[in-house]
C-alpha cells in the first residue's frame, strides 16, 4: 500500500473461499491474468489464456482458473491503487478485451430521477419541485412496476398527461432497455485508483452497480461490482449528451475481481443482491445509500438478451453494468442543492459475496491519462511469447 493511502479490506474470509479471476499491472512485466488463492494473487496468465477475454470464452472457467499453475505475485493487501501501476504491483479493471457495456433507468424508482434531472435541465436547484410533483402521480407505484407490463403503460401515460413526459419513461417503464457504451476497452480502473469526472461539471454522483462478465455466445460466466460515475446537469442539459456525460478518462470503475459462478456464487445470487455506497468527503460529509437488486424493473438475463444475439456480436464478449437503484438527493451544501461530489471524496462500494470497490474523486483531467491501450496490449503479450 502507497504512502498515505488508506487501507481497505477488498474482501473478507467467506469470499475468499469463491473463485475469482482479475488483472494487475506487474511491474517490468504488464498487465497479468491472476485468482486468488488463500488471500494469495496468483498469475495464471498463459498462451492458452493471455487475456480474461480467453477464460470467459472457455467452455468451464471456473476449471481452468482452479486448475493452473500459477506464480505468486502477492498478498491481496498488497496491492496498491492503479494509478502507480508503472513501478509497483496495481489493480487493473478485470476485463480487457471487452467492450464495456452500461444499462441505464433499469430501476423505476431511480427513472423518477433521470425525469427530474430533464425537466430541471441539469439545474439543481430545480430539482426539488419537479420531485414533488412526480411524487404525487406514482406515489408508491414504482416498486411495483415491471418494465413492459400494463401497469408500466398506465403510469407512463399518467406522467405524460401532467406534462412530464420524458424519453426515460420509454426506457424506464417500455419494452426496450436502455444499452449504452460506456468506456472503450481497456480503458477502465480497477479498485483503488482515483476516478474523474469532467471538468465542467458541477452537479454529479457515483452509480454504484453489479457488473456481469459476458462471452461471445451471450452466455454470462460472472459478477463484479462497478462505479458508473454519472454527471446529472451534462445529461439533464440534453439525454443527446450521454457520451461527455459518461465516457471520461478514468470516469468508469470496475473491480476488485470478477466472481466466477459456481456452486459459492451464481446469477441467484446477483438478483437478490445488495449494494451498499459510502461517500466520505475531506470536508467531513459522510453520504450513504443502497441499491437492492431485487427491485430492478428487468431481469439481468433480459438485459444481456437485449445487448448480444443476432441484432448484435460482441467477439471479445462484453461486460454490462445493470443500472441502479440509488440517486443521491441529500442536501451536501446549500438546503435544495443535493449531492454533488468534492474532489478528494473517498467511493466505497460494496456488495457481499462481491467484495469492496474502493476509489477516490479527481478531475478527469488530473487523473493519471489512459495511456495503455489494445496495440500496446498486444505488444506486449508477443513480446512475452503469449500470442
Amino acid at each position: 500500500m502507497a504512502k498515505g493511502k488508506k487501507a481497505v479490506n477488498l474482501l473478507s474470509d467467506e469470499e475468499m473461499s469463491g473463485t475469482w479471476v482479475g488483472r494487475v499491472w506487474r511491474p517490468g512485466i504488464g498487465p497479468s491474468v491472476v485468482t486468488l488463492r488463500n488471500g494469495i494473487l496468483a498469475d495464471i496468465t498463459s498462451r492458452n489464456a493471455p487475456t480474461v477475454r480467453d477464460v470467459l470464452e472457455m467452455d468451464d472457467p471456473v476449471a481452468h482458473v482452479r486448475g493452473s499453475e500459477g506464480e505468486v505475485t502477492g498478498s491481496l493487501d498488497a496491492v496498491c491503487g492503479a494509478s502507480e501501476r508503472k513501478d509497483r504491483l496495481s489493480w487493473l479493471a478485470p476485463c480487457d478485451l471487452q467492450a464495456v457495456k452500461a444499462c441505464g433507468v433499469t430501476f423505476a424508482r431511480s427513472m423518477v430521477e433521470r425525469v427530474i434531472e430533464e425537466q430541471a435541465a441539469g439545474d439543481p436547484a430545480k430539482a426539488e419541485a419537479v420531485r414533488s410533483r412526480v411524487r404525487k402521480i406514482v406515489g408508491n407505484t414504482l416498486n411495483e412496476i415491471v418494465a413492459g407490463s400494463e401497469m408500466a403503460a398506465q403510469v407512463k401515460q399518467e406522467l405524460i398527461a401532467e406534462g412530464l413526459w420524458s424519453q426515460y419513461l420509454e426506457v424506464g417503464i417500455g419494452p426496450d432497455a436502455e444499452v449504452f457504451s460506456k468506456a472503450q476497452p481497456l480503458s477502465s480502473v480497477g479498485a483503488c485508483a482515483e476516478i474523474g469526472l469532467h471538468p465542467v461539471s458541477t452537479w454529479n454522483n457515483p452509480e454504484p452497480e453489479i457488473v456481469l462478465a459476458v462471452n461471445s455466445n451471450g452466455r454470462c460466466h460472472g459478477a463484479t461490482l462497478g462505479n458508473d460515475v454519472n454527471l446529472r446537469d451534462i445529461e439533464g442539459r440534453s439525454a443527446l449528451l450521454l457520451p461527455m456525460a459518461k465516457d471520461n478518462n478514468a470516469s468508469c470503475a470496475i473491480g476488485p475481481m470478477i466472481r466466477l459462478f459456481d456452486k459459492t456464487y451464481s446469477m441467484d445470487d446477483v438478483r437478490s443482491a445488495e449494494l451498499n455506497l459510502r461517500v466520505e468527503g475531506e470536508d467531513g460529509f459522510v453520504l450513504e445509500g443502497r441499491s437492492l437488486m431485487s427491485e430492478i424493473s428487468r431481469d439481468p438475463l433480459d438485459l444481456i438478451a437485449q445487448v448480444i444475439g443476432r441484432h448484435h456480436q460482441y467477439p471479445d464478449g462484453f461486460v454490462l453494468f445493470l443500472g441502479t437503484l440509488f440517486a443521491p438527493i441529500e442536501d451536501r451544501d446549500e438546503p435544495g442543492q443535493g449531492f454533488t461530489h468534492k474532489l478528494g471524496d473517498r467511493v466505497t462500494i460494496s456488495s457481499k459475496g462481491l467484495g469492496v470497490l474502493h476509489n477516490t474523486v479527481r478531475l478527469s483531467t488530473e487523473c493519471p491519462p489512459w495511456d495503455f491501450g489494445l496495440a500496446d496490449l498486444m505488444r506486449n503479450l508477443a513480446a512475452r511469447d503469449l500470442v
